[in-house]
């Protein structure tokens, strides 16, 4: 893939629409032009999650919630396919955090690496999670649950594996 941009979310809850923080990285004809991390004010503002990403309310209590740090986001993903390790998931939280903000959806173009991955390397690996399938691919995910870290992941093992 040449153009896309490669998204992940962490949440604070169990919620999908709790985005708490994102990961965003612009590769443009083949090349990685953008990274973009960001904290956000989840809605609802509880954590439970903090154990997974380590991320909680003292983090984000002074940040803007969804829609101003979206809204900053879309305006340079315009065009753009999105690519995400588990793909349903992630574009499940932007669905859900655009429908708790009252937000139209656009119908971005999702592709996701986890499926692909499972297309092109089946048995060979033996999952198919970020890091695994990173590391196969010549990226070392040393800090796995971290937004900009897994979209950076996700970006390098996309631009290998899927095809327009």
């Amino acid at each position: 893939m040449l153009n896309f941009a490669a998204i992940d979310f962490e949440v604070a809850n169990f919620n999908r629409s709790s985005i708490c923080s994102m990961g965003v990285v612009i590769v443009r004809n083949g090349k990685i032009v953008e990274k973009i991390y960001r904290l956000v004010r989840p809605e609802p503002e509880w954590y439970s999650y903090t154990m997974v990403h380590g991320i909680g309310l003292e983090d984000t209590e002074n940040e803007q919630k969804f829609p101003a740090v979206w809204r900053e986001i879309d305006l340079k993903i315009a065009g753009l396919p999105l690519v995400a390790h588990n793909g349903v998931y992630e574009e499940s939280c932007l669905q859900t955090a655009h429908k708790a903000y009252d937000m139209d959806y656009p119908n971005y173009k999702f592709y996701c690496t986890w499926r692909t991955s499972q297309k092109v390397f089946g048995k060979l690996l033996p999952n198919h999670k970020l890091p695994t399938v990173a590391a196969h691919c010549g990226f070392d995910l040393t800090t796995p649950h971290h937004a900009l870290a897994d979209a950076e992941a996700c970006a390098w093992v996309a631009m290998q594996i899927i095809e327009d």
